[in-house]
């Protein structure tokens, strides 16, 4: 798909590549888009892949002195919800990040890959305009600042150079005087695109609206802002007329199409609703909740540094660790982990499903997080630690879960099965006594087209009892 694959140990090298490269060099951060339209044949103009996953800091969170958050540009979904910052200072963005995909995809895609991905149906877009964000654009002739609001020209399309790395995303942190609230409607609860999706942060004063922002995704070719309602709010307090003006003013700014998740008139009546329930939430005050112990199917949140560059090409080989045993490969580099798990390691167990990180079927840990193997360039696994199913065998003997599977007729064709034992494999490894709501949390990632799914929960639920009470 690829001719080389560069893993950098520092941005500068990054940028220098894209410089002289231009348009033939494209850079990976979690590459969860990027790998499905390569492996769909797009991008045909990518000769060179440059890896910055492995640059020390570049997954930063934190707040400055004048109360800017800064998120760095390897910031995953996964980081974003499990940060006491942006928990604290940024809940709307928290919400958002907490709707993407499933806990694999959570642990590999990137705030900073959702925003230059540009689609009008990304979570993360409205959060972060709505709470007025900045962008720094890196080049090797310095660096420029762009408003989130300002960075979109079109459909996919930005204001991002092909020789500009994204550096930070900065954005005041909420403060007690203000509001905030995400809602996204898709048709289901995970692994959904949004039909409609919308972020409010409303500034108080003594009950009166200061100021109001209203961001819209999926109902036009860019993310865009009420900009009727968020006039109307101000100055206003809220109550029932005033939600019920604002609500039909968000419906007019939307112009959204038909496609093959909703139609036009659908999404009209759905973005009226959803901004009508909430500035209702956020009149009670009842804004939604991540979970205090959210699944995250990770223990690991710093990448694995590397010292110098890597040039993986026809002569480099890709050294690995895959289920405690060491691994060099010759050939690989160009392909994503799943297949040079499969056809270069042998190492079968790791299913191939819908090859486009929906079914979970692929699942493994790599360094010590979930990932959909599928989405994941073959060299990321260069001396990186690697577990697939064939590893959660201990000693010749099974796994608690593989056991309670077995047991709870938790299996039927069995190709599935793989990745969920890996994703509940892992869960124990987070949570040794999780709830069910946990249980389920962690499958969200994970399709069966045989079960029901019940014999599914209850195995893990067994396990779980099993490695809390283990058998004398």
């Amino acid at each position: 798909m690829w001719k080389r694959y560069i893993t950098v140990s520092q941005l500068e090298e990054a940028t220098e590549i894209i410089a002289a490269e231009s348009i033939s060099a494209r850079i990976v951060a979690g590459a969860t888009d990027l790998m499905l339209e390569l492996e769909k044949g797009g991008h045909r103009e990518v000769s060179t892949l440059v890896d910055i996953s492995r640059v020390n800091g570049l997954n930063s969170i934190h707040i400055d002195d004048d109360g800017w958050i800064h998120l760095g540009p390897m910031v995953t979904h996964n980081s974003v919800i499990a940060s006491s910052i942006l928990r604290k200072f940024a809940a709307p963005l928290v919400q958002a990040c907490w709707s993407v995909g499933s806990p694999q995809i959570r642990n590999r895609g990137t705030v900073a890959g959702n925003l230059i991905t540009a689609s009008p149906a990304n979570d993360t877009i409205t959060p972060l305009m709505a709470m007025g964000a900045y962008l720094v654009l890196t080049s090797t002739n310095g660096s420029r600042i762009v408003s989130l609001d300002e960075f979109y020209t079109g459909v996919r399309k930005t204001l991002l150079q092909p020789h500009e790395v994204l550096t930070d995303i900065y954005f005041p942190a909420i403060r007690e005087n203000q509001k905030g609230i995400f809602i996204k409607y898709a048709l289901r609860n995970a692994q959904a695109i949004s039909l409609v999706n919308i972020a409010i942060v409303l500034d108080l004063e003594n009950g009166f609206i200061h100021n109001a922002n209203i961001t819209l995704g999926a109902v036009a070719p860019t993310i865009i802002h009420a900009r009727e309602a968020e006039r109307l709010l101000t100055g206003k307090q809220l109550n029932d007329s005033v939600i019920q003006e604002a609500a039909d003013l968000v419906q007019m700014a939307a112009k959204p199409i038909t496609d093959v998740r909703s139609s036009a008139e659908y999404r009209k009546k759905i973005v009226r609703v959803v901004a009508k329930r909430g500035l209702e939430a956020l009149s009670l005050q009842e804004t939604p909740t991540i979970p205090e112990n959210p699944v995250l199917l990770s223990t690991s949140v710093d990448p694995v540094c590397i010292p110098e560059q890597i040039v993986h090409a026809q002569t480099e080989k890709i050294i690995t660790n895959i289920n405690g045993k060491r691994y060099e490969f010759s050939s690989g580099w160009d392909k994503s982990l799943l297949r040079l798990l499969r056809e270069d390691a042998g190492l079968i167990g790791t299913k191939e499903g819908c090859a486009e990180g929906e079914c979970g079927a692929c699942t493994v840990i790599l360094d010590g997080c979930a990932v959909m193997s599928c989405l994941v360039p073959a060299p990321r696994a260069h001396l990186a630690e690697i577990q697939t199913i064939e590893g959660v065998s201990t000693d010749g003997k099974l796994d608690p879960v593989q056991i309670a599977f077995m047991e709870e007729g938790a299996v039927q064709c069995g190709y599935c099965t793989p990745g969920f034992i890996m994703s509940a494999h892992k869960l124990l490894e987070e949570y040794p006594t999780p709830s069910q709501e946990q249980i389920l949390q962690s499958l969200t990632g994970n399709l069966c087209r045989c079960t029901g799914y019940y014999s599914i929960i209850s195995a893990v639920e067994k396990a779980a009892k099993a490695v809390r009470e283990p058998e004398v």
